[in-house]
C-alpha cells in the first residue's frame, strides 16, 4: 500500500470524476484508475460504486475514507515535526498560489510585508495545474498559506472549522483581443453575434468555472480553439491574434494601456473575483503567526464586487486605482468613469 493512493481516494471522494482528479493529481485518468483498483484490490473492497454518474462512495469507501484521512494526517504532523527540528525551516514561510497571483500580486505583497517586518524567507510549493490540487496543498499540510482567487460561486473546498482566510483585495477578468486596423477588437465578443474564438482554461481552473457560471447565464455561441489552465498561456495566444481570452486585468494593464490588445466586449462581461489569503486555524511557528499579525495591519481592500473602473477608449488604456496604491486616475479617465456608471 503506498501513501500516494490514499491521496488519490482523498481526491476522488472530493471530486466524485476520474478525470477531475487526475487533473488535480497531475497524472493521467488511466493511471489514477488503475491506482484507485490497486488499493481496491489490496483493500479486497470497491471503494466506489462507477455505476452511477457522478461516481459515489461504496459503503466500504465511507468506512475507510476517515481512516485514510487520518493515516495521512499522522504522516503529514510527522513530517512537519521533524523540519521544525531544523531552524531554517522553521524560519521559511510556504506558499501554495495560483500562477497569475505569484506573478502579479505576490511580489507587491511581499515588499508591504517586509516593509514591516523586515527580510523573509519563503518558498513555493509545486503549484498545481487546477484549482483544486492548490487548495489540497493547504488541506494536506503542504503549505503555511494559500493565495487564492474566490468567489462566492466558486469557494475553495476548505473546511470552515480547521481554516481561515483575509480578504487581500480584488481582481476582474476581462475579455481582451487584438485590435483590427480601426482599433476595434478582431475577436470581438457580442452575445447572439455568430461563434467567437475562445481561447479556454479549460475546466479545472478557478476562472473556468466562473466563466462556465457566466456562459450558463448568458448562453452565447463559442468555438474553443486552445486550451489552458494558465492565464499568462492564454496572453500569450490573444497576443498573437487567435482569439479571445478572459485574462486578469493584473495581467494586461500594460498591453491594454500601449493598444496591444482591447477588451473585447462591453464591461457587462467582465467577471470579479476576491483574492484571499488561507492559512490553518491552529497556532503555528512563530514567522507565520508574524506574517498573519502583519497581514491584519496591512489596511483596507477594495470591495470585490465593486473595483474601479477604468478608462477605456480606442487610444488607451487607465490603470485602475488598487488598494493601497499611490496612483490616481486622470481627471479626464475619472469622468469616463463616472459616465460609465450613470
Amino acid at each position: 500500500m503506498e501513501l500516494k493512493w490514499l491521496e488519490d481516494i482523498l481526491s476522488l471522494s472530493t471530486t466524485l470524476s476520474f478525470s477531475r482528479s487526475a487533473v488535480e493529481r497531475n497524472i493521467t485518468q488511466s493511471a489514477l484508475s488503475r491506482r484507485v483498483k490497486q488499493l481496491e484490490e489490496w483493500l479486497g473492497l470497491p471503494l466506489f460504486d462507477r455505476s452511477s454518474y457522478p461516481i459515489r462512495l461504496t459503503e466500504a469507501g465511507r468506512t475507510f475514507l476517515p481512516r485514510a484521512q487520518d493515516i495521512l494526517r499522522q504522516v503529514q504532523d510527522a513530517r512537519r515535526e521533524v523540519r521544525r527540528l531544523h531552524e531554517d525551516e522553521s524560519e521559511t514561510l510556504t506558499f501554495a498560489t495560483l500562477n497569475t497571483l505569484s506573478l502579479t500580486y505576490f511580489p507587491s505583497l511581499m515588499r508591504r510585508i517586509e516593509d514591516k517586518l523586515g527580510p523573509l524567507k519563503t518558498r513555493f510549493c509545486d503549484q498545481r495545474s487546477s484549482f483544486d490540487g492548490n487548495v489540497a496543498l493547504l488541506n494536506h499540510g503542504e503549505c503555511d498559506f494559500l493565495l487564492t482567487y474566490a468567489h462566492p460561486a466558486v469557494p475553495p473546498e476548505l473546511d470552515a472549522e480547521h481554516f481561515v482566510y483575509r480578504h487581500l483585495g480584488a481582481e476582474r477578468a476581462i475579455p481582451v483581443s487584438i485590435p483590427d486596423s480601426a482599433g476595434e477588437p478582431l475577436h470581438a465578443f457580442r452575445c447572439g453575434d455568430a461563434p467567437v474564438r475562445l481561447l479556454s482554461y479549460g475546466n479545472a481552473s478557478f476562472f473556468a468555472r466562473r466563466l462556465a457560471l457566466l456562459f450558463a447565464e448568458r448562453p452565447t455561441p463559442l468555438v474553443t480553439v486552445y486550451e489552458n489552465p494558465m492565464s499568462v498561456g492564454l496572453k500569450a495566444m490573444v497576443l498573437a491574434g487567435h482569439g479571445v481570452a478572459w485574462v486578469p486585468e493584473s495581467l494586461v494593464v500594460e498591453e491594454l494601456r500601449s493598444g496591444q490588445l482591447v477588451p473585447a466586449a462591453d464591461p457587462s462581461w467582465y467577471i470579479s473575483a476576491e483574492i484571499r489569503l488561507y492559512r490553518a486555524r491552529q497556532r503555528s511557528r512563530l514567522p507565520v503567526e508574524q506574517f498573519w499579525a502583519a497581514i491584519a495591519d496591512d489596511g483596507q481592500p477594495a470591495r470585490p464586487d465593486d473595483p474601479p473602473r477604468p478608462a477605456v477608449s480606442r487610444r488607451g488604456y487607465a490603470r485602475p486605482a488598487s488598494a493601497g496604491s499611490d496612483s490616481k486616475l486622470s481627471r479626464s479617465a475619472m469622468a469616463s468613469i463616472s459616465a460609465s456608471r450613470a
